[in-house]
């Protein structure tokens, strides 16, 4: 099969490789659709930390963010797993640690996470293997396109929930990416009055786009009592300038990283009895995304610009953006469309 795999910083082939074979307790699962996240973008600059850490390292196949279908199972997995449309947890825990035992797999240790840590090959693939316990089954309703953004969305209904939104509240989201747009829909449904910050005007203007009327530029943020702020950006300072923004007895949320160390001052935190969260994975909040996608309560398709092929990924990886793309900031993959110059039977 083709699989796209980096070898180094910046380096990068789409090689063909032995099809994966389900081992016992696994299934393999036919490729539809990928998203191409900024831990992937981390991956292709040689800056994400588990290279440094020694959780990954080079060649490594990444892809986390995806849906398929199966189509063979391992040893003791039930056969009417054949033909289900899926996606699957990144989390894969060692199922015997203290922390998975409680069900925070995705907390565990010895973790392996797909396309990140571990050696655990990616899903920028045409086929991909993984445990049939990380599987979740995509309904009808819950297309290709919706189906790659299940990941980044329960990592953003996480980051809504922590923030404890309701009717009347007021949220204030920074950085009109991928993770924070979702934020943005999923603190709308609960009844939040949202706003959003960016740094650039066609980023705001996005959003304006999908319904939201409160958009600023750091310097222009109005003077408000802001109940939760949720930090979904990659910037350095911007955890600091949550907890300024907001309201005494509120709650910041961290779900951004940025690329060093950021800072906060714990006596603001603790004089204005902020609560403080961080949200790592999207593991506990999958099954409630699916349902929110399937039903219609959250349509996040407009954010995907556009979908490539295997043979674009280091292109996009590089920051370029494919001809014809929209404006949104995902951008997703089919592996299975043919590479360039190949014949269509």
């Amino acid at each position: 099969m083709r699989a796209f795999v980096l070898t180094a910083p910046g380096t990068f082939e789409v090689q063909t490789v032995p099809s994966p074979v389900a081992a016992p307790g696994e299934v393999v699962v036919d490729v539809e659709r990928v998203g191409v996240c900024g831990t992937d973008v981390e991956f292709f600059t040689g800056e994400m930390a588990y290279l440094h850490a020694g959780h990954a390292s080079y060649p490594l196949r990444p892809g986390h963010e995806w849906c398929g279908r199966v189509t063979a199972v391992g040893h003791n997995v039930a056969r009417s797993w054949l033909g289900r449309r899926v996606m699957g947890d990144t989390m894969l825990g060692d199922g015997t640690c203290r922390r998975c035992i409680k069900g925070r797999q995705h907390l565990c240790e010895k973790r392996q996470e797909v396309g990140v840590r571990g050696g655990r090959p990616g899903a920028l693939a045409e086929r991909l293997a993984v445990p049939v316990t990380s599987l979740h089954v995509l309904p009808a309703t819950v297309d290709a396109v919706l189906g790659a953004l299940v990941e980044p969305g329960g990592n953003a209904l996480r980051a809504a929930q922590a923030a404890a939104l309701g009717p009347g509240t007021r949220a204030l989201i920074l950085g009109p990416g991928t993770i924070g747009l979702l934020v943005a829909m999923f603190a709308r449904t609960m009844g939040a009055e949202v706003h959003l910050m960016g740094a650039t005007e066609q980023s705001l203007s996005f959003a304006r786009s999908l319904g939201f009327e409160h958009v600023w530029r750091e310097n222009d943020i109005p003077d408000l009592r802001f109940d939760a702020v949720v930090d979904a950006s990659n910037a350095v300072h911007l955890p600091a300038r949550a907890l300024d923004l907001v309201e005494p007895g509120g709650r910041v949320v961290f779900i951004g990283l940025a690329g060093e160390a950021s800072r906060i001052d714990t006596r603001t935190m603790a004089l204005k009895d902020v609560t403080a969260v961080g949200v790592l994975s999207a593991s506990p909040g999958l099954a409630a995304t699916i349902h929110a996608y399937a039903d219609g309560t959250v349509d996040p398709r407009p954010l995907v610009a556009a979908t490539v092929g295997l043979d674009q990924v280091g292109a996009v990886l590089a920051g370029r953006r494919p001809s014809g793309a929209g404006a949104g900031p995902k951008i997703h993959v089919d592996p299975r469309q043919p590479a360039p110059g190949a014949r269509l039977d």
